[in-house]
């Protein structure tokens, strides 16, 4: 069920940052093989601690792991679109609810399983889902912790898109494509303004968006869409 474990956690870190730097990669999708999307955290395997835990272990853990994880998705430089193909959990859902886009297939479900194992829940699940769906629905997912099939999730806004099993891989490339082809850096700009807008007051806002397109405006893509206007005609975009 694709349990994430220590090393694969840092990997797909890892992945994330080459992606961020590298101008050849214009989209990145998450997405899974098997019956499940990711089934959340496999604590057996983390590194092994000697000595007994003391206060501020858990915390540490927490914040150099599971939140810099869903850090990555939300600071990665590109489109990241997650292609829920089965049961996505725990650290599962929000590695899914901390993607920019959510193609979901209709046999996925979404559970908040922490509350099911005496845990509160981690991994920015707290912010991510009041942002996404309201405090309320975010608390009634994480009171009851009841699985939350896709065609629910789409009418609660979790997800953008829910499609057959057999058509979720063409449709996420279909999307990554139309993606990639687009101006990469406008669309890198635009993400962190709506990631920060929540947090930020209307002139805090109002100014990082006016810095944004003041950056954007140096950019190969923004000259070049201005002059395909200009001369009626298709843009031809590069990503710089």
């Amino acid at each position: 069920m694709n349990a994430v474990t220590w090393d694969q956690r840092e990997r797909i870190i890892a992945l994330l940052a080459e992606a961020s730097a590298d101008p050849d990669v214009r989209c990145v999708v998450v997405t899974a093989t098997g019956r499940g999307f990711c089934a959340g955290a496999d604590l057996r395997g983390a590194p092994s601690s000697a000595g007994d835990r003391v206060a501020g272990d858990v915390a540490r853990m927490i914040r150099l792991g599971a939140q810099r994880f869903i850090s990555a998705v939300l600071d990665c430089e590109k489109p990241v679109i997650a292609a829920v193909n089965g049961t996505a959990a725990g650290i599962g859902a929000h590695l899914a609810f901390a993607c920019d886009l959510v193609l979901a297939a209709d046999s996925a479900r979404f559970i908040e399983v922490f509350v099911r194992r005496g845990l509160v829940p981690d991994g920015g699940g707290a912010y991510l889902l009041p942002r996404l769906i309201g405090p309320q629905r975010a608390k009634q997912l994480m009171f009851f912790g009841d699985a939350v099939p896709a065609a629910e999730a789409l009418g609660m806004g979790l997800v953008n898109r829910v499609v057959p099993a057999d058509e979720l891989s063409k449709t996420a490339r279909e999307w990554a494509e139309r993606l990639a082809q687009g101006p990469t850096r406008a669309l890198t700009l635009t993400k962190q303004l709506v990631n920060a807008s929540l947090d930020v007051d209307r002139s805090v806002a109002f100014a990082a968006e006016a810095t944004a397109q003041e950056i954007n405006m140096t950019t190969r893509d923004a000259q070049e869409g201005v002059a395909s206007f200009v001369e009626r005609r298709e843009a031809r975009y590069e990503g710089k």
